[in-house]
């Protein structure tokens, strides 16, 4: 099974990202691609060009699908819900694909 890669916007605390990347997670996030401040439409449109599920703490992502905007997966935490423990164990499961996509981690 392909390994998932995620994209990390700007809101999802660093800590996250590098507790998965210690695990050999593969992560990008908005800051080291200079993109921060972008509309969320366009971030949404850079992970799907790039084969990566949209991490995020903004609703608006899930809006965004619900209209009809292709993706390759969006994982929402609610923020304030969860820990950064938390987050990175929920992210780095092996059945992040059935369980973190499309808003469906909570």
């Amino acid at each position: 099974m392909e390994r998932i890669k995620f994209y990390f916007d700007e809101h999802v605390p660093q800590a996250v990202a590098d507790g998965l990347r210690r695990r050999g997670v593969d992560v990008l996030v908005v800051q080291d691609t200079g993109r921060r401040g972008e509309p969320d439409d366009e971030q949404l449109a850079f992970a799907t060009q790039h084969e990566r599920v949209m991490v995020t703490m903004g609703s608006d992502f899930l809006i965004l699908a619900a209209q009809g905007s292709s993706h390759a997966g969006i994982a929402y935490a609610k923020p304030g819900t969860r820990s950064v423990g938390q987050l990175i164990q929920k992210l780095s499961d092996p059945r992040c694909p059935d369980s973190c996509r499309d808003g469906k981690s909570h």
